[in-house]
């Protein structure tokens, strides 16, 4: 198994659509933005990209063109490949995992409710068929599944390539808690509000849909974090502060695209039904909260 783990500053990347239909060219293009801006990884198909809307082929598709546009740069892909069918989980972590992907992002399973210890053998399976890193993803918000410390714990001591997990619970506590009782496993932030927090606490990286807007910012950040210069971590934090904000005015990702239309970074506005585009207030929130930040092109 690959052992060089991914973290560090990595983005929950966007699924752009043209005519209701997957943009390759404009994804292939913000991907490069994300590299050419300092991002250690990009993170394809996840909540932030629309994965429960888009189709098998698509989401593949959304894989392969990450790796195509990360190959030959310092970039990693850490691919989403999460479901709420194990054997649906396994099968895009084996895609991942034979399309060159450096690991899989995988969700809780969501709508199902399963047990911890139903959680532990959905991962178990997981981790067992594929020989790449696995970083598990906890939102109970959006799964209705809450990934407890002990059941993470379990996994990380029990299967070699789960190394880690990307903690979007939105609790400080459960973060210091997991650290306090296994110091060796990797914890992601996956809440912008409280990347600084969680990485002065001994996190490792950020999963952050914040970057797709600000890639730049969010990756002097975390190396901040990381190279233990907290004050000036902390000072990008606070100045992220509002725009972190605005981008939770509504249900995730549709405060991101519009903010990226808006600064021009993609030529579209379009979500997968039943998403659709922001209220007229939240896209006047935005506006005023952009003129705050310079959006590198």
């Amino acid at each position: 198994m690959d052992t060089n783990y991914i973290i560090g500053s990595m983005t929950a990347l966007i699924t752009p659509f043209k005519n209701s239909k997957l943009d390759e060219d404009a994804y292939y293009k913000l991907i490069k933005r994300q590299i050419n801006n300092g991002i250690d990884a990009v993170v394809p198909v996840g909540t932030t990209g629309e994965s429960a809307t888009l189709t098998h082929s698509e989401h593949k598709t959304c894989i392969e063109i990450a790796v195509a546009a990360c190959k030959g740069t310092k970039a990693k892909v850490l691919a989403g490949a999460g479901s709420n069918a194990t054997h649906e989980a396994v099968d895009l972590a084996k895609f991942a995992r034979d399309n060159n992907a450096d690991g899989i992002l995988s969700v809780t399973p969501y709508y199902n409710k399963p047990s911890q210890e139903g959680l532990y053998r959905h991962y178990k399976e997981i981790a067992k068929n594929v020989d790449i890193p696995v970083l598990l993803y906890n939102v109970p918000g959006r799964t209705a599944c809450d990934l407890e410390t002990q059941t993470i714990i379990r996994l990380f001591r029990d299967c070699e390539n789960i190394y880690g997990v990307k903690e979007a619970s939105g609790s400080i506590d459960k973060c210091v808690d997991l650290l306090a009782h296994e110091p060796k496993i990797i914890l992601i932030s996956g809440d912008d509000a409280i990347n600084y927090p969680i990485l002065s606490n001994g996190g490792k990286g950020v999963i952050s849909v914040t970057s797709n807007l600000l890639p730049d910012m969010i990756a002097k950040l975390t190396q901040l974090a990381l190279d233990e210069k907290y004050k000036e971590a902390k000072a990008i934090n606070d100045k992220l502060y509002n725009i972190n904000k605005a981008l939770f005015c509504e249900s995730n990702p549709i405060p991101i695209k519009a903010a990226m239309y808006l600064s021009g970074i993609i030529q579209t506005l379009e979500y997968r039904l039943p998403l659709v585009e922001p209220r007229k207030e939240s896209m006047e929130l935005l506006e005023r909260v952009l003129k705050e930040y310079e959006v590198v092109k």
